[in-house]
């Protein structure tokens, strides 16, 4: 049976990691073969709905805006009404496939309730500090995709993507990660492959999701492996 609602992908990270523009580039690159919804979070404003609307990467009814007016980590995992609220209203307006729901910004502890996401991105950067991944936190070590923005900025800002990359890889226990630069990659085709490969096993009913069976954090992996995705543009990208 095809599934009743659509895939919701979760989408968290500190300030200025490059969520808002991730998701833009991903409704970009999905439009055309997805039916795609987004909902933002932000505490007191509803700037990152502004800025998708602006961009014209999906009809403005869309893209919800939820104004927490609290911690972000509260709206996507404690008290997450406002944000099923603004899904279920999407849901009532358009037949769709995916929802994308994006957290204010929020520090490396951050993680959504498998009652809001099935599936969760994290997004880091490099100009954060190589040291990042080595910290760990929950966004870190349980998303099913931690995503490593911004690599172009490395060299100028004394950050070894070597460092990261091997952290990262301990941190996370088998599970993906990848490196972009949307500055050289503007469609950000390996997440937009990994979003694709997402929604075939969900549609397909073969996406166990964070809700279902997994580790003690609820959180599954048999959906890390999609090496045969991965692909290049002028970077090392062997991190799936």
């Amino acid at each position: 049976m095809p599934p009743e609602r659509a895939l919701r992908i979760g989408i968290g990270g500190p300030v200025g990691s490059g969520k808002s523009t991730l998701v833009a580039a991903l409704c970009r690159a999905l439009r055309e073969e997805l039916r795609i919804a987004v909902v933002t979070n932000d505490i007191y404003t509803s700037e990152d709905a502004a800025f998708l609307r602006r961009e014209g990467v999906l009809p403005e009814g869309r893209i919800a805006a939820v104004e927490t007016g609290c911690c972000p980590h509260t709206a996507i995992r404690d008290d997450i009404t406002a944000n099923l609220e603004a899904v279920a209203e999407l849901e009532r307006e358009d037949e769709l496939e995916l929802i994308l729901v994006e957290s204010g910004g929020d520090n490396l502890t951050a993680i959504f309730s498998p009652a809001l996401a099935d599936v969760q991105m994290f997004v880091i950067d490099v100009a954060g500090g190589d040291d990042i991944p080595r910290k760990g936190g929950p966004g870190i070590t349980r998303s099913d995709l931690l995503v490593i923005n911004k690599e172009d900025l490395a060299p100028y800002v004394g950050c070894s993507l070597e460092r990261m990359r091997n952290d990262a890889t301990e941190r996370r226990a088998g599970r993906p990660f990848q490196f972009l630069s949307l500055a050289d990659d503007p469609t950000a085709a390996p997440i937009a492959d990994w979003v694709r490969a997402q929604v075939g096993l969900y549609q397909a009913g073969q996406l166990q999701t964070a809700g279902t069976s997994g580790d003690e954090h609820g959180h599954t992996h048999q959906h890390a492996h999609v090496d045969d995705q991965a692909h290049s543009h002028g970077h090392e990208r062997d991190d799936f």
